[in-house]
């Protein structure tokens, strides 16, 4: 079986290469517009379903096509608002700044389209993420850098510099935007089991004490 990853993203790309699967990037660009019904964790499994198919656009017999979608999620008084990428760094400015000291969740849907049969199996990762209490003058200097711009939510957990959550106990890749142990849990129930020992391979490489992993991997999918 050949692995199509239907995403641009390099962060998805360095985390799927940690199962040592070989695989191939295809387009998997679907509309990214949430519906005004859909809730976020109903959005990011459409969206990554959306893209397996799109990317089984350039299939071959034996195929199996990987999407994932994620999204940057905070609740106030019972309502769920979606943060994307900044548009400038003005919008970097105030999400940071909403989301400083408080603990918001990350949802990624994530979606395998198996070619043969047309197989689709699906499933969606939460995480809490608290966010540490960083200076106005850390966040600006991490604006600075333009790291903000493309990224949902206008950071990235992993910047080896502004580090800015703490104290997380769910799934850090996950909130890179690929959860790898609820992929590696569908992958294997296609056959295709990963070469490395994934979970090692994660904590080792994300430099992250994983707590939840032997639950994802066992089926638990109450955890993330």
């Amino acid at each position: 079986m050949r692995i199509l990853l239907a995403s641009n993203s390099p962060r998805r790309r360095e985390l799927l290469s940690l199962g040592g699967w070989p695989f191939e990037v295809v387009s998997g660009e679907v509309d990214e517009r949430p519906t005004p019904s859909e809730s976020s964790r109903e959005y990011v499994l459409r969206l990554a379903q959306e893209k397996a198919k799109a990317g089984g656009v350039q299939r071959m017999a034996g195929d199996v096509v990987v999407a994932a979608d994620t999204a940057v999620v905070d609740h106030e008084n019972g309502a769920e608002l979606i943060l994307g990428k900044p548009q400038d760094a003005l919008e970097a400015e105030s999400m940071l700044g909403w989301l400083r000291g408080r603990i918001h969740r990350v949802y990624s849907g994530i979606a395998v389209l198996r070619i043969d049969d047309d197989l689709l199996e699906s499933d969606v990762c939460c995480t809490a993420v608290p966010m540490r209490h960083y200076s106005d003058d850390e966040m600006l200097a991490y604006i600075a850098t333009g790291d903000p711009l493309d990224k949902a939510g206008a950071y990235a957990i992993q910047h080896p510099d502004f580090h800015p959550v703490e104290n997380l106990s769910g799934c850090y890749a996950n909130v890179m935007g690929l959860p790898l142990c609820h992929l590696t849990r569908i992958l294997a129930s296609m056959g295709l089991l990963p070469k490395t020992d994934i979970a090692a391979a994660c904590q080792t490489a994300l430099h992250y004490k994983c707590s939840i992993y032997s639950k994802i991997l066992a089926g638990d999918h109450l955890v993330g």
